[in-house]
């Protein structure tokens, strides 16, 4: 196949595009910049922009775009960057694609913060949007890709676990230095998947025949207590001082640590497994000491 991907340059799609080559497909990176070889095609989607030919001579497109939801404080200009990086991206691309065109395949982003808070509730795709800035966000992205003219996907993804950056990057150097902790109580539910088999289900997707909303975590999700301990025991460190809500919210504001810190969604993989994937990691424990390898 030739697949499109945007977002190529970030964490999963790397990855993605790695993957999808290794497996012998062709990748087209859509980029923001002159292409410096056949393998790029830039795009302007700010301004609704592919050059020539778009879309029209590949077989699918999956857009991984979308600025860092916890990367900074969540100002009224952040929260405006998290949605145009989104929508302008998925639009873009939406408008691009063909009823009767080549593509036959539309894979896009989208997140478990699509149900919000959901406390110890085990969810799955047949549950309905939650409440909040990120619910909102994440409803308003699906809505916007389901407008696409050929069959679509939406991957709901968790945090992503990989050796480099992602959900663990961000905490490893607390860890290491034996300063991670819980945060809050630790109860609120974590919903995480290995970078390995994000890139597995993807490609899963792209000759599934599954539509809509596909939940991309691992089929045992963990408490923000059990991942602190099996984190911290991974690298063997100790993990005993739960982490100083004031000062994180002092750092990036009350309303993101309570949505994304704070809150717990405790997600199934339902469509996944019904469809007949099979998770390389499921567990937390294999994950992590996996990726604790060199």
């Amino acid at each position: 196949m030739r697949i499109a991907i945007a977002g190529a340059s970030g964490m999963l799609g790397r990855a993605a595009s790695g993957h999808l080559s290794r497996a012998g497909h062709q990748v087209l990176a859509l980029v923001r910049r002159e292409p410096t070889g056949p393998d790029e095609r830039s795009w302007q989607p700010d301004a609704g922009r592919i050059s020539g030919p778009g879309l029209a001579d590949v077989d699918a497109v999956v857009n991984l775009s979308g600025a860092g939801i916890a990367d900074a404080r969540w100002s009224d200009r952040r929260k405006e960057l998290l949605r145009s990086s989104r929508l302008n991206t998925t639009t873009t691309l939406v408008a691009a694609l063909e009823p009767d065109g080549r593509c036959r395949r539309f894979i896009n982003a989208s997140a478990t913060g699509f149900y919000g808070d959901t406390g110890e509730t085990v969810v799955d795709e047949r549950t309905r949007q939650g409440t909040g800035f990120l619910a909102e966000l994440v409803a308003d992205w699906e809505q916007a890709a389901h407008a696409a003219p050929v069959p679509t996907a939406f991957l709901r993804t968790g945090q992503v676990l990989s050796r480099n950056g992602g959900f663990l990057g961000k905490q490893r150097l607390l860890f290491q230095l034996g300063l991670g902790g819980r945060i809050g109580s630790g109860r609120q539910f974590l919903s995480w998947i290995h970078l390995d088999d994000h890139v597995r289900a993807l490609t899963h997707l792209l000759t599934a025949t599954l539509t809509g909303p596909v939940n991309l975590v691992a089929p045992h999700p963990v408490t923000n207590a059990a991942f602190t301990e099996a984190f911290a025991h991974s690298l063997q460190r100790p993990a005993v001082l739960p982490m100083p809500l004031f000062a994180v919210r002092m750092l990036f504001g009350s309303e993101m640590v309570d949505e994304a810190l704070l809150s717990g969604t405790r997600v199934q993989p339902r469509r996944l497994l019904d469809d007949g994937f099979e998770f390389k990691h499921p567990g937390l424990a294999g994950a992590l000491a996996d990726l604790a390898r060199t």
